[in-house]
């Protein structure tokens, strides 16, 4: 179905090919998971399929790649439309219309699409990934996962040949990235669709992969089953690195095979305690934040229902629930800029000799240069935040803008990126950053105004697992300053490894408060893989397990 026959891949200006002598054959039906650390080269494989490299990205290819017999050279996206559905990262990029229904609709009225075909694959669809109470909803009302499966669905229903997906589950909670999941798997096994897809969460995908096709970095390819690969790949989800731990042989690929070779290892740790995942602080920090019955409505329809919550200095609290729970709408309305209906928030001031919310403000009310004094928000998209043609222009205004009006000075926000993400060329465009490189620039020109309170919505898409522990130490200093970082996020994995505390909600709820290991352990949607493996014992994460196991120590 799809071939790549000694194919290169050279940008201009760059000194080595991103993808070097490419030999790979993808038959009818697999689903082949590509997996790498970010800029290895995946989304340039990925666009090589339909065309996109190299007819719009630019640069020059060599070789030949070749889908259902077609040349990509010779033919450009449009003529591959009805072979090969694309969904990127981002959904937003990719809609033409107005409603969901409507953009279920777009491709097949281009492929010319009989009324009574389109209309049934409409309904189809929207069965297939819960979207039916969505149909006539505005696209841009829809929350972040919502429009990930608006736009998944926007391509299954011109029934493509070949399936191309670019982080599908990045922006879903677990439940929402099982349901997607499954249907891509049916589509595999059913309709014998080929698909392609590329995830930095292996986690949730490794056990649905017929092939995994790695990107080492150095521009080769290599491919083989998903178990073969594992035990060597520089990049691996926590149910292979517990594998290579505990020494099991073949690496198991889900938790129902990791828990039958679990068994001698529960054995072995049972009579020890796991070590906290986190330092466990010397006495309670004070509160720094007070919220008080926050409601946020649009249009009449509760978002977020009466929430109260404090955040204390120094602790970081991972927000999670599904999609359309209310995480954002909460976040901007703590943050001041965002719709609420009702309720307070208090926050403490900088300075010494106020360290309660008592003698604090609340952001809504204030001037926008003294709220960001108060709560700092990275939003989920970093990017909007980012408009000059330099990171140099960018820096340079966040220092302008801190220091007006307040005559305060501290560390200039080259300052604390060079300290966040070290390395960054001043000249370079912002939206020529990596994903962690542009998360890092947002978060220098948030922390120069020195916020209390540091608000984060899905930081985590985008990133690799070496990019998502440089912002684990990112938050840790922030925390280690006095500061409260919220998360919101539906990476498990991640909210396990950084978070103090867990708050959970549910159609604007909270429903859960506590304790990271209380409340995602208890959880069968939120708890870790490790968690899954291992329970009843406390464990949440690997370098526990490293940590306690004898002869891992060191490997940790």
């Amino acid at each position: 179905m799809i071939t790549f026959d000694r194919v290169s891949v050279v940008y201009d200006g760059a000194d080595e090919p991103v993808l070097r002598d490419v030999n790979l054959v993808v038959d009818e039906g697999e689903l082949c998971l590509v997996v790498g650390h970010t800029g290895v080269g995946k989304s340039t494989l990925l666009g090589a399929v339909n065309g996109l490299v190299p007819h719009f990205t630019g640069g020059t290819l060599y070789g030949a790649v070749t889908v259902d017999g077609r040349d990509t050279a010779d033919h450009p996206p449009r003529e591959l439309a009805d072979v090969v559905g694309v969904v990127g990262q981002d959904p937003l990029d990719g809609f033409v219309t107005d409603t969901v229904e409507e953009e279920l609709a777009y491709a097949m009225e281009q492929l010319a699409v009989p009324p009574a075909v389109m209309r049934k694959r409409v309904e189809e669809t929207l069965d297939l990934l819960g979207l039916a109470d969505l149909r006539h909803r505005a696209l841009h009302e829809l929350s972040g996962g919502q429009q990930q499966r608006v736009a998944i669905g926007s391509v299954l229903t011109a029934h493509p040949r070949v399936l191309v997906l670019d982080e599908p589950t990045s922006a879903l909670d677990p439940t929402a990235a099982e349901e997607v999941l499954a249907a891509v798997t049916r589509l595999v096994h059913d309709l014998g669709v080929t698909v392609l897809l590329a995830e930095h969460r292996l986690e949730r995908v490794v056990q649905y992969a017929d092939r995994v096709i790695h990107l080492p970095g150095d521009g080769r390819v290599v491919s083989g089953p998903p178990s073969e690969i594992f035990t060597a790949s520089s990049i691996a989800p926590p149910i292979v690195e517990l594998g290579r731990a505990a020494g099991w042989s073949p690496l198991p690929l889900s938790v129902r095979d990791a828990r039958r070779a679990a068994r001698p290892l529960r054995t072995a740790l049972e009579d020890t305690a796991p070590p906290p995942v986190r330092p466990e602080p010397d006495a309670p920090e004070a509160e720094v934040l007070r919220a008080r019955g926050i409601t946020v409505a649009y249009r009449g329809v509760p978002a977020v229902r009466a929430v109260d919550l404090g955040l204390r200095a120094g602790e970081i609290t991972a927000l999670m629930g599904r999609n359309g729970s209310g995480k954002s709408s909460l976040l901007w309305a703590l943050q001041g800029s965002g719709p609420r209906t009702s309720g307070t928030v208090r926050v403490g001031r900088n300075g010494a000799g106020e360290p309660g919310p008592a003698k604090g403000g609340d952001p809504k009310s204030l001037s926008a240069a003294e709220a960001r004094r108060l709560v700092g928000l990275v939003p989920q998209t970093p990017t909007d935040l980012l408009y000059l043609e330099s990171v140099e222009q960018e820096l340079d205004r966040a220092d302008t803008e801190s220091a007006t009006g307040t005559g305060v000075t501290g560390p200039s926000a080259r300052a604390i990126l060079d300290r966040l993400a070290p390395g960054i060329d001043r000249a370079t465009h912002p939206r020529d950053l990596s994903e962690g490189q542009k998360l890092a620039l947002v978060l220098a020109i948030q922390l120069t105004a020195a916020p209390r309170v540091l608000l984060l919505d899905e930081p985590t898409r985008g990133l690799d697992y070496r990019a998502k522990t440089q912002l684990i130490a990112m938050v840790d200093e922030l925390a280690a300053e006095g500061r409260s970082v919220v998360i919101s996020t539906h990476d498990v994995e991640f909210a396990a490894r950084a978070a103090d505390r867990v708050v959970v909600l549910a159609e604007g709820d909270v429903v859960a408060d506590g304790p990271t290991t209380e409340v995602i352990v208890a959880s069968p949607v939120f708890a870790p893989q490790v968690a899954k493996i291992l329970s009843p014992l406390p464990y949440l994460t690997v370098d526990q397990v490293r940590a306690v196991l004898p002869g891992t120590e060191a490997d940790a």
